[in-house]
């Protein structure tokens, strides 16, 4: 076989041997995707009050409460729910880069995405919700006294 030829096969070899490569990586990206689609977080209030569970991208999928929060004040509880939700969202994302460095091992990607999640989510529970002030409700105004007195139940408006 003439030495053109031999560059040629290891050449067919060299496309063969990157086309199974990147078949591999291939299967491997989709068994990471479909594992990354079912991943939950969960998280339990320290009290045990309140059970959150949360989706891949950080939706809630289920909240559950104990018999024990009915003792719980309302502006209190709404701060227990508020945590164990940023708690559930938490475990979700780092439930999630354990499937990507499975997948794909450590990176310095991984790393700033964990990273990130670490800030966005944090490991430390969010401070207690403040309770909403209660909003006055505002007079509409009307620039044209057609308006003033109509009523959409009303055959004849502006009278």
């Amino acid at each position: 076989m003439s030495e053109y030829a031999s560059q040629l096969l290891r050449r067919i070899e060299a496309i063969d041997s990157a086309a199974a490569d990147n078949r591999r990586t291939g299967d491997a990206y989709q068994q990471m995707a479909g594992r990354l689609k079912t991943v939950t977080g969960r998280a339990m209030s320290s009290d045990r009050a309140v059970t959150v569970v949360a989706g891949p991208g950080g939706e809630i999928r289920e909240i559950s409460f104990a018999e024990q929060t009915r003792g719980i004040e309302p502006s209190e509880l709404g701060g227990v729910v508020t945590r164990t939700i940023a708690a559930a969202q938490a475990d979700a994302a780092r439930r999630q880069a354990e499937v990507v460095r499975d997948g794909l091992g450590d990176s310095e990607l991984l790393d700033k995405v964990l990273d990130s999640d670490r800030r966005l989510f944090g490991d430390q529970p969010p401070a207690a919700a403040a309770p909403v002030p209660r909003e006055e409700t505002a007079q509409p105004v009307y620039e044209d006294d057609f308006f003033r007195e109509f009523n959409v139940f009303d055959d004849e408006p502006g009278r």
